[in-house]
């Protein structure tokens, strides 16, 4: 991942709430053809582990023979910035359009996993994870044992060593104050996906810690 200082995250726990937030990264990994393979995943990021699965209709998983190198890329929200935003574009006109955007890159090594009860556990730990915050939350034992053995026969396991992490944030910290703020006060006007969650990322980026 190219990230200058400005952008780099380098703080572990940062980086796991990042990828927590998203919820779900591309697993990429390289074909016996030479060329990648990327399935978007639900994953679970535990210790030095990311846990997922994917439809066994899928030809990617047989592509991954043990300890395959690969690459999961968790992309945060992400939105255009309008350089008619910064309040500097009055004072001398050298502005130019960017991106915002966060996104964290996991390495490792991917492994298939195809046992019943892995993939059971996995799952179940997935949707704790996901409806932990309802006020009724599903569980995998509300359904019948018998229908859920019948879906888990339609998926397959992918768990990925991690042994490097990288995270950047690019929420205009290059630029002055006033300028953030006049992003800030731009993004929220804009209708488009991401633009919203990218200003509320920048205001988290910009208040002081206490």
């Amino acid at each position: 991942m190219y990230a200058t200082a400005f952008y780099r995250v380098c703080d572990l726990d940062e980086l796991r709430r990042m990828v927590a937030e998203v919820g779900a990264a591309e697993l990429i990994t390289t074909g016996p053809d030479g060329y990648p393979r990327a399935t978007l995943l639900p994953v679970i990021w535990t210790g030095d582990v990311v846990r997922a699965h994917m439809a066994r209709p899928n030809p990617h998983w047989a592509e991954i023979p043990d300890n395959t190198p690969a690459l999961l890329v968790c992309a945060g929200p992400q939105a255009y910035v309008s350089p008619s935003w910064y309040p500097s574009k009055r004072e001398h006109g050298k502005v130019v359009p960017t991106w915002n955007y966060t996104s964290v890159h996991l390495r490792g090594t991917a492994t298939v996993h195809d046992d019943p009860e892995w993939l059971r556990d996995q799952i179940a730990a997935l949707t704790d994870l996901n409806e932990r915050d309802r006020s009724h939350p599903w569980q995998v034992t509300d359904a019948p044992s018998r229908f859920i053995d019948g879906q888990l026969r339609g998926i397959v396991g992918v768990e990925i060593n991690v042994e490097r992490v990288e995270g950047k944030a690019k929420l205009s910290q290059n630029r002055s104050s006033e300028d953030q703020n006049g992003v800030i006060d731009g993004l929220g006007r804009e209708t488009r996906s991401g633009a919203r969650d990218i200003a509320d990322a920048m205001r988290v980026a910009a208040t002081p810690a206490r």
